[in-house]
């Protein structure tokens, strides 16, 4: 214990902001993607330039974003084991990379029809590009997240692992902000024409900075000590990644389902909920949506710092039964026909999310120890992202349209958080704890070994 504090004392404050800032960064550059994919216009744009035939242009778009999520859990189980060997800094400058490259080359792209086209080509190219884009996603939040938690002192890991998701935000927020400003600045023929490409230019410069920033860290002084002790895997580590850790993968998939079924419920599948079920207009749609996201992002940083004083779990366990009694009350606001009870449904559901962005980066890596950490966060997170995560805003919306019940996206929310509750009360509390003695982690019961017991 003494030795972790001491070595915590050599790290300099400075760096330990610029990992955070360069680790954020590409929390920021993957959701700025998310957050031009599925607004509104963008999302009819792409369903309409890229794919032929008659049918619903934003469920084509919502496809596309689900697309890539099949092949996030192949990015994780390949960047997660490589991080684990080389270290969280060379591949984290790999994704962040990929990841805005990708995003960028879809506003290149000529269309399925029209002046600037090539037919068939079109779709499988933007389709290469979302597969591209998701395996190298795969590989990104499981290493940023271990990045920040492997840098941050033990008693304010909760507080620094909380930007995290505040660039997760900040990203989203962006996406909306250079959509609004397209589809304020041009006609929605210009939009649909031409103007949908500009958004996904700004990827590129958000990628390179983050590439800037990550460029002039060395790696976490966490995986200079596996170095320097020799305990370093020599080969990426996936099978003892599986084998030795697979109880606490499985309780990791079990809290992402809810994380992400609401997360993306709420940044991917609300944006067109609001404008193709609910009927509001694309720009109040987009208001609404950056109104309340500035408020989590307001309040992300000091719920951080409150779970380093009361736990992980608490804020953990409130989100989660909280989804199971105010979703369909939730829902029920939006679908009032105000716009103001509207706005307080939707605030519910989001404050309720908030929650859980406070606590991830700093829960998630300290449920595995050093030697697997990146491999399997990165395994058990983008598993759990792929099935349910990625795939909620096209099924929540088949459903709807499938039973004509607008209800979905609550029941979809709180089966969610029924299920999620069991793996929550299952895993240890690691809030004050440091990052260097995590060895060997199994449940409340069988209690915490680390390397000093």
């Amino acid at each position: 214990m003494a030795d972790s504090a001491a070595q915590e004392q050599e790290i300099d404050p400075r760096t330990v902001k610029r990992a955070v800032i360069a680790s954020a960064m590409g929390n920021a550059t993957e959701w700025y993607d998310y957050g031009v994919f599925t607004s509104g216009a963008i999302a009819t744009a792409i369903g309409t330039v890229f794919f032929p035939g008659e049918g619903n242009a934003v469920l084509k778009s919502l496809a596309l974003v689900a697309i890539g999520f099949v092949v996030r859990p192949f990015g994780g189980a390949f960047f997660g084991p490589l991080g684990d060997k080389l270290g969280r800094q060379k591949v984290l400058a790999i994704t962040i990379l990929l990841m805005s490259g990708c995003t960028f080359l879809v506003g290149c792209l000529p269309t399925y029809a029209g002046g600037y086209a090539i037919g068939i080509g079109a779709p499988i190219l933007v389709l290469l590009l979302r597969l591209i884009q998701g395996f190298s996603t795969g590989g990104e939040y499981g290493g940023a997240a271990t990045f920040i938690a492997e840098y941050a002192p033990t008693r304010r890991r909760g507080f620094f692992g909380s930007f995290l998701e505040f660039g997760t935000l900040t990203g989203y927020v962006l996406g909306n902000v250079v959509v609004l400003a397209v589809t304020l600045s041009f006609t929605a023929q210009q939009v649909e024409s031409w103007a949908w490409r500009i958004p996904f230019f700004v990827a590129l410069p958000l990628g390179l900075v983050g590439l800037y920033l990550r460029s002039k860290l060395e790696d976490t002084p966490e995986f200079q000590r596996l170095e320097k002790s020799g305990e370093k895997a020599e080969k990426a580590p996936l099978k003892e990644t599986l084998t030795q850790n697979w109880r606490m993968i499985l309780n990791l998939v079990g809290i992402v389902l809810l994380l992400n079924i609401a997360d993306y419920m709420l940044l991917t599948t609300m944006p067109t909920y609001f404008t193709d079920t609910l009927k509001i207009n694309d720009n109040t749609s987009t208001m609404i949506i950056i109104g309340v996201e500035l408020v989590q992002m307001a309040l992300i940083a000091p719920l951080g710092a409150l779970s380093d004083r009361i736990g992980r779990k608490p804020l953990l366990l409130t989100a989660a039964i909280g989804y199971i009694v105010l979703s369909y009350p939730s829902i029920k606001l939006m679908q009032s026909g105000n716009i103001a009870l509207l706005v307080v449904g939707f605030a519910i559901v989001a404050l309720l999310l908030v929650l859980m962005l406070a606590v991830i980066g700093s829960t998630f890596p300290a449920m595995f120890p050093t030697r697997v950490r990146y491999g399997s966060f990165a395994i058990g997170y983008n598993v759990s992202t792929s099935i349910f995560g990625g795939t909620c805003g096209v099924v929540v919306t088949a459903l709807i349209h499938g039973t004509g019940n607008n209800d979905w996206p609550a029941f979809y929310l709180m089966i969610a958080a029924a299920i999620a509750v069991v793996p929550i009360l299952r895993i240890p509390e690691t809030a004050r704890v440091p990052i260097a003695q995590i060895e060997v982690q199994t449940t409340p019961s069988a209690g915490l070994r680390t390397a000093t017991s």
